[in-house]
């Protein structure tokens, strides 16, 4: 099966920028944070009438009329409920196998975050903080909460498969990111300490994961491993006899990352990144093990008309109100040019899950967030910017 998904990013999960209401009335800039900054009655109330209505059984119906037969779930270490002053979000998750049989979709299990995070995002759980894989007792509960899920949804008919954490950080991201200064922690002497995984740790992780997880999929059911951002470094990792046909390579490509990293700020630049570097890499690492985009998105600061400095929202102090102006005919011929060429990309390797499916931002009303809101692949397809019929 080529897998065509999108995530369901910031339902169980939560990331600010996608949803800055949420946090409305805090100081919190991350979801470890924000029941630390409420009292519990508004903190469940918030986060019960979120969840309720972010995602519903509409929704998956609308992915499979859009062509989608897969959905990527982030959840945290948290879903069972066991980690105060977080709520369990399980629940949700059962209702989402139940709507995904219905409507003939695969889910791909993804642990987003992990106590005292893996890579120090706020998409970690918690800002400036990456210090889980030095802490032997928080590895252990990341794999018992794996060998769980494994337990649960293993033998389900809509699973695609589980990845035992998502972008966990190496050296060189860790330093391209600039992770401390991107995200500066709340408390710094919790985030004293802070370090990148090495990948030793991660290939121990990885296996040990891999040998809680699989004895309790079905047939077909898949590990996925994340890259690490490090896409072409697991070639002998991963060609291991016990991996052949049970694991996938995740990898996140973003073109902000790319940005980052010097790529120019124009169409025929991104275009020539998409072709000689993301489809490349993906062929390349197809000859060996099945990879995906797990992650990817064709926000671009040629389209919001301003350098977003490798994709810094507006939350992070960047003033957008003075971007040139671009009109509707020029961001829906560089988002359809930028779909087309990703999309060729994918196809060289074994799927895709666009990030993300919806988000809740105002850019008619909020000039900080005008471009911003290609990442939302429903609204995008609505006003013409992606293929209706993926």
């Amino acid at each position: 099966m080529f897998i065509k998904g999108v995530n369901l990013g910031n339902w169980l999960v939560l990331e600010k920028w996608m949803s800055p209401a949420l946090f409305e009335g805090t100081t919190a800039e991350d979801e470890y944070y924000l029941p630390r900054r409420l009292s519990r009655e508004s903190y469940e109330s918030r986060i019960r009438q979120h969840r309720s209505e972010y995602i519903s059984e509409r929704d998956f119906a609308a992915i499979r009329r859009i062509g989608l037969n897969a959905v990527r779930i982030p959840v945290p270490y948290f879903i069972f409920g066991d980690r105060d002053p977080f709520i369990g979000c399980v629940e949700e998750l059962d209702k989402a196998f139940n709507w995904a049989e219905k409507y003939g979709i695969r889910i791909l299990i993804d642990l987003h975050t992990v106590p005292y995070s893996q890579n120090g995002f706020d998409n970690g759980g918690i800002c400036g903080v990456c210090k889980w894989s030095q802490m032997p007792e928080e590895v252990d509960f990341v794999l018992n909460v794996l060998e769980k899920l494994a337990k649960r949804y293993g033998k389900r008919d809509a699973l695609l498969g589980i990845e035992p954490v998502n972008e966990p950080i190496t050296e060189p991201m860790w330093t391209v990111m600039d992770v401390p200064h991107r995200y500066p922690a709340a408390d710094p002497d919790l985030a004293s300490g802070s370090a990148p995984n090495t990948m030793s740790f991660l290939q121990k992780f990885y296996t040990d994961a891999f040998d809680r997880i699989k004895p309790h999929l079905k047939e077909g059911a898949c590990v996925v491993f994340h890259d690490a951002f490090r896409l072409k470094d697991w070639k002998e990792f991963l060609t291991q006899d016990r991996f052949k046909g049970n694991v996938i390579l995740d990898t996140h490509q973003y073109l902000m990352m790319a940005e980052a990293m010097g790529c120019e700020q124009s169409l025929e630049a991104y275009l020539d990144h998409i072709q000689n570097t993301f489809a490349k890499n993906i062929a390349e690492v197809q000859e060996y093990v099945p990879v995906i985009a797990g992650e990817w998105c064709i926000f671009n600061s040629l389209a919001v008309g301003k350098d977003t400095r490798g994709g810094q929202t507006g939350l992070s102090g960047i003033d957008y109100s003075d971007s040139r102006f671009v009109s509707d005919e020029e961001k829906k011929e560089i988002y359809l040019a930028l779909a087309k060429a990703h999309l060729d990309a994918w196809s060289k390797g074994s799927g895709y899950f666009y990030w993300t499916y919806k988000m809740l931002l105002d850019p008619v009303n909020d000039p900080a967030w005008r471009g911003w809101d290609i990442w939302d692949l429903a609204k995008s397809i609505d006003l013409g910017w992606f293929p209706e019929h993926v």
